[in-house]
């Protein structure tokens, strides 16, 4: 048997991974539960959100908290790119069937990945650590990166604020609504077209927090969102698509999956998540925390 602290280590590595996931998943479901399009580019705006934090840190070099200044406007920018492809070109999608909306999102990872490549190449970069977070915490007899932790807690309080949001809030309320029955909101009066960009804005803002806040711990390559985009559309299958505790849920399963897998069979680790993915659709279908779709 490992090592316990070493197990609580790897716990905490595969909570990290967990909240990451939980960002990129959570717009993905956000943006299929109320817009109903499966957004295969979802990993590329978080691509994005990677690359450009790491040009706007080296904007900012000078400037204190320079990190999250370079986070905060990268994911802005990958949400106004969300706003002007959902307004410009897949609002006139909607009522065409659904293999219309899958092509065009699917051409939007080649287009959105060539252009990174002439922007930045095909090298490897890497972003730099904020200077308050670069050390480690001592947990019991071992280190654990403070920016990690750091994460870890980010995770729930953002979860939280998303859910209060859209629980409590005026455009919380109409985002549920346009979710049942669009129609009847917009019978009411609502701009339903401005509520959808509102929406993919959120959801794209989501991809390019979580690419911009991954950017310290993991490379900035061509090919990361494809990557991203399965284990995303695995999350949401386990924890249901739409539902966005069944998304934490999903992400936190995940999370661990990957991490304790590696201590079982190392080298057949990534298996274990493919079989979970399995049984889920076998015995529930529409995921842990989802409901079944009415036709």
């Amino acid at each position: 048997m490992p090592d316990p602290s070493f197990l609580l280590l790897q716990s905490l590595n595969g909570l990290t991974y967990a909240m990451f996931l939980f960002l990129i998943a959570s717009g993905l479901s956000l943006i299929f539960g109320i817009l109903g399009i499966l957004n295969f580019a979802h990993g590329s705006l978080y691509m994005l959100g990677a690359y450009f934090t790491h040009q706007f840190v080296s904007l900012f070099i000078d400037a204190p908290g320079q990190f999250w200044w370079a986070v905060i406007f990268a994911s802005l920018t990958i949400a106004a790119l969300g706003a002007v492809i959902e307004r410009f070109f897949l609002r006139h999608l909607y009522a065409r069937e659904e293999l219309y909306q899958l092509l065009f999102t699917y051409a939007l990872v080649l287009i959105l990945a060539d252009f990174a490549k002439i922007v930045w190449g095909t090298g490897q970069f890497s972003v730099t650590r904020p200077a308050l977070l670069k050390g480690a915490v001592p947990i019991l007899d071992q280190y654990f990166p403070t920016y990690n932790l750091v994460i870890i807690f980010l995770g729930p309080y953002i979860a939280f604020t998303f859910w209060f949001t859209l629980l409590r809030t005026r455009w919380g309320r109409k985002i549920r609504a346009a979710a049942l029955d669009r129609e009847m909101l917009s019978s009411l009066g609502v701009n339903v077209n401005r509520l959808f960009t509102v929406v993919f804005f959120i959801g794209s803002w989501m991809a390019g927090l979580g690419g911009g806040l991954v950017s310290p711990v993991s490379a900035i390559v061509p090919g990361m969102d494809v990557e991203v985009i399965i284990n995303a559309f695995i999350v949401v299958v386990i924890g249901g698509l739409g539902s966005f505790w069944g998304t934490f849920l999903g992400s936190l399963i995940v999370g661990q999956v990957y991490a304790l897998g590696i201590l079982v069979f190392p080298r057949h680790s990534l298996a274990f998540i493919y079989i979970l993915m399995a049984l889920v659709l076998i015995i529930r279908p529409w995921g842990l925390l989802g409901r079944p779709l009415q036709r």
